[in-house]
């Protein structure tokens, strides 16, 4: 260490690679170098250290494998195949197909793609079975049989999007619990779940993507892999990489299938990508704090594209397990594994030291700007559009006055708020009618539904009629995050859109 700063200057992935050669490069992983540079500054540390090992481990659904199976005897042409059950795409040739982690099997509960995969990494054996109309080149129309991964001529790993830059985290304002792909969330914001190791992960090391590109080694579940260009849905600072890898050498220490309940099967992928210290700037990059990684808090209480944003929050407030929604103290929990992308980061390190792991100039770089546009739709009618007014009252109007309220206003039902206008509860024309008939005439909060189902502004009117129809009820509140009502939406409401349209 302390080489002369004129020679740091021209520092090279080339130069570097001959000094991993030799055995004389400096290596440090993401979290060392946090030390390094706070202890003697950019300009030294990059003067010190050639590479940076960063690693992150989560679930990645947008990832799979393309198989080529070899051709049977009498060949097939497969239009349709399974391994364990689970259906693979063959759009492609005859014996070729790609199966993702997200798809799942047909016979099997909780299980898919993504099992199917670490069933193959852990060397057991899998059912293949296959249908074809047949032709006169490939006349066999079935074939059942069982193969390994050693059976198989190329097994390659191509994940379209993985090692999330940072993630949204999810918490849910609804009173329901919620199953998502981030897992599940409580009612009444019961918890926050996120995902991203923060500070450690890759693209958070060279946000420009300077060093970080098309053709850049990356140890990908284990094995040698390479970054084939820009991941789907690539909108920095939430940048994405596209991925891929032999499935033959990777390891299932550093893949993991799993299941979000109420949802579906996905995958822990393991990636760890070195980053080279060329100069003061990369050392600058990669001393990245989790304080300074910000991301937002999304209501998926909403259910909408655009999800309301709760507040903004850092991975060190992630990190700590709790956070303040509305002055109130969350229970948060991580959907990635520091742990599993620590190890990552270790073993990369160690490769590199040892000379098993060279670096690779990126051949093209990785666009730092990106437009990430929604689906084009015809045009949605949204919940706002169509909702009439509230005539709200509170839990302690006596049940006469809120019969008046419905005969001097003509309307069926009326939200009872607080004094901060928040949802409590419904009372409806049926309900005042019954209270009277039965004598009781205290106040509505004895007589008011107080498990409401209700919408928000944005919501599609197809989803409120949806609503209106599972639950077999005429109207619906229209509240926002923090449950204040702001209006109705009635069956008469969608009765008289149907009749514009």
């Amino acid at each position: 260490m302390g080489r002369d700063a004129a020679i740091v200057k021209r520092k090279t992935i080339d130069g570097i690679n001959e000094r991993i050669k030799e055995g004389s490069a400096v290596v440090v992983t993401a979290e060392e170098m946090k030390e390094i540079v706070e202890e003697k500054g950019a300009e030294k540390a990059a003067e010190e250290v050639d590479v940076v090992t960063t690693g992150t481990f989560g679930a990645m659904c947008s990832s799979g494998v393309f198989f080529n199976f070899g051709h049977s005897d009498p060949p097939i042409r497969m239009q349709r195949v399974w391994l364990n059950d689970v259906e693979a795409y063959t759009g492609i040739a005859a014996v070729d197909a790609f199966l993702g982690v997200t798809q799942l099997s047909k016979s099997v509960e909780e299980y898919g793609g993504a099992h199917v995969i670490e069933e193959f990494v852990k060397g057991r054996e899998v059912e293949l079975r296959a249908e074809s109309d047949g032709t006169d080149c490939y006349p066999r129309k079935e074939i059942a049989t069982e193969i390994t991964l050693e059976d198989v001529n190329q097994a390659e790993m191509l994940n379209p999007r993985n090692a999330y830059q940072r993630y949204k985290a999810a918490t849910n304002s609804s009173n329901k619990v919620l199953k998502t792909y981030m897992g599940t969330l409580l009612p009444n914001f019961g918890n926050v779940t996120f995902a991203g190791t923060g500070e450690i992960s890759p693209l958070n090391n060279d946000p420009e993507y300077r060093t970080i590109g098309l053709g850049t080694r990356i140890f990908l579940c284990g094995a040698e892999g390479y970054i084939i260009g820009a991941g789907t849905q690539h909108s920095p600072p939430f940048g994405t990489l596209m991925v891929k890898g032999n499935l033959k050498e990777m390891s299932p220490d550093y893949m993991r299938a799993c299941v979000f309940p109420g949802y579906g099967v996905s995958m822990f992928i393991g990636i760890g990508i070195p980053i080279p210290i060329l100069d003061a700037e990369m050392a600058k990059f990669t001393a990245v704090k989790d304080r300074e990684i910000e991301t937002e808090i999304l209501d998926y209480g909403v259910p909408r594209r655009d999800r309301p944003v709760v507040r903004k929050v850092n991975y060190e407030e992630l990190k700590s397990g709790k956070v303040e929604i509305n002055g109130e103290e969350v229970r948060v929990s991580p959907l990635s594994s520091y742990f599993v992308a620590r190890k990552i980061m270790e073993e990369l390190k160690r490769r590199i030291e040892n000379g098993e792991f060279f670096l690779s100039k990126p051949i093209e770089r990785i666009p730092v700007r990106s437009d990430f546009k929604p689906m084009r739709q015809k045009e949605i009618v949204v919940v706002k559009n169509v909702m009439s007014e509230a005539i709200r009252i509170s839990p302690e109007t006596s049940v006469m006055d809120a019969s008046r309220i419905i005969i001097d206003k003509s309307v069926n039902h009326l939200p009872v708020v607080d004094s901060e206008g928040k949802l409590r509860g419904i009372v409806t024309s049926w309900d005042i009618a019954k209270a009277v008939a039965m004598g009781r005439m205290g106040k509505v909060e004895e007589i008011m539904t107080t498990k409401v189902v209700t919408v928000h502004p944005e919501d599609p009117v197809e989803f409120a009629a949806e609503k209106l129809r599972r639950y077999d009820i005429s109207a619906l509140p229209v509240i926002d995050a923090k449950r204040r009502v702001l209006g109705l939406i009635t069956s008469e409401d969608l009765s008289r859109l149907i009749v514009k349209r």
